[in-house]
């Protein structure tokens, strides 16, 4: 534990940067229920690598015309919103922030509770969070 301290004290070693585009990502943990702490969800992850990048995802529920002005907040914490795959329901527009950093307890609990307060400050909803990592490979056949 205490060398990844140093690491991220002094910048020494740093992880290389992960693209979160890169095809291989997979979920390695999610929390969708407020009810469990972010400790409970990154202890139960499977395939995690705790001193590795990750890409931290929010999902959001936001009303249209708020949307823009929750990307331009989020990124100044270095957030981008994630191309739409779905449809708008209802009043709400799907939106997935993400950005690249170390995952653990402590700044996972804090991004959620900075997303949540996010949106609901422009009348929206957090429903949950998903950390993404590089997969194992998988050999062509």
């Amino acid at each position: 534990m205490a060398p990844r301290i140093w690491r991220r004290l002094f910048g020494r070693g740093a992880p290389a940067p992960l693209n979160p585009a890169r095809a291989d990502l997979v979920v390695v943990a999610a929390g969708f229920d407020d009810a469990e702490s972010c400790s409970a969800v990154l202890n139960r992850a499977e395939g995690l690598t705790e001193d590795a990048p990750a890409v931290l995802r929010h999902h959001l529920r936001i009303p249209a015309a708020q949307v823009e002005r929750v990307c331009e907040i989020a990124a100044q914490d270095g957030y981008a919103p994630v191309p739409p795959t779905a449809a708008a329901q209802g009043e709400l527009e799907a939106l997935i922030l993400q950005r690249v950093q170390l995952v653990d307890a402590l700044h996972c609990a804090q991004e959620k509770s900075r997303m949540a307060g996010l949106a609901q400050r422009h009348d929206g909803f957090a429903d949950g969070w998903d950390v993404l990592q590089p997969g194992p490979a998988i050999a062509p056949r």
